[in-house]
């Protein structure tokens, strides 16, 4: 058992003359591993590992611009007055939506251009996504930012009066949010990768699955969040995006059940 899980003192740390971002190195870190592991499927399915670098060259800078225009567009007050900040990635804020949705088109329309098979090379890839994300969430750490409401649990996260919100001032340790939900896409992508193996669904809606599995584990962790958000109706809109990623995600995992297949 332990206090509490210790926050980073800087977010950056000095390499030379550069400056290195933890936030930077956690995505950068996160874009390798999925690429490198995504080849390593492509290949084992058939195709070839340029595939999936032709892919990744189009594809994540896509991912990374759907990611900021989602978080500018959802949270735009935040920006009133220093609209010169909304390239400033390095300070955080990439809307996940938005980036999996750009990048996944974008990858699309390059495995088109290829003549590869789109829903294969789709299968090849959906398991490594979430893998992505559990690694670049590690970038909120070393922001002390997106943790969830104060909590005494022996893993609550300890945080600067600094990155404090106004209203929790005297709270010392906070629900780590952002590990919640890299340990549950961790999860998911051991359970992608099981449903893909076992042939359960039909080529090209595993994506489903995936989108199903991740809106269901973003309801509960954005529940605990305490950050600034936009609201809907009084609700957070990750919320209702999440509300429309199970349903939307669901509809097209059941419609593509193998079943004659499936075991």
């Amino acid at each position: 058992m332990i206090a509490a899980i210790p926050s980073p003192s800087t977010g950056s740390f000095g390499l030379g003359p550069l400056e290195i971002r933890g936030y930077g190195v956690m995505i950068a870190l996160g874009v390798i591993v999925a690429v490198s592991w995504a080849q390593r499927r492509w290949v084992d399915k058939g195709g070839t590992a340029d595939h999936i670098s032709t892919i990744a060259i189009w594809a994540v800078p896509a991912g990374l611009l759907g990611s900021r225009l989602y978080h500018v567009v959802t949270d735009w007050k935040r920006f009133r007055g220093r609209w010169e900040d909304v390239p400033a990635v390095w300070q955080g804020g990439l809307g996940i939506p938005g980036g999996l949705a750009a990048g996944v088109i974008v990858g699309l329309l390059i495995a088109r251009r290829q003549g590869i098979s789109m829903p294969r090379v789709l299968d090849a890839i959906v398991p490594t996504l979430p893998i992505a994300q559990a690694i670049g969430r590690g970038g909120n750490w070393f922001n002390q930012e997106l943790y969830g409401r104060p909590t005494d649990l022996p893993w609550g996260l300890s945080i600067d009066v600094g990155h404090r919100p106004a209203a929790h001032l005297t709270a010392e340790t906070f629900h780590p949010t952002f590990l919640y939900e890299g340990l549950w896409n961790l999860t998911l992508a051991a359970v992608l990768v099981r449903v893909d193996r076992r042939g359960v669904l039909k080529p090209g809606r595993l994506i489903g699955l995936w989108v199903c599995g991740y809106g269901l584990g973003r309801l509960w962790v954005e529940s605990l969040r305490i950050d600034h958000a936009s609201l809907l109706a009084g609700v957070r809109v990750n919320i209702w995006v999440s509300l429309v990623a199970v349903v939307v995600g669901g509809a097209v995992a059941v419609a593509g059940r193998n079943y004659r297949d499936a075991s």
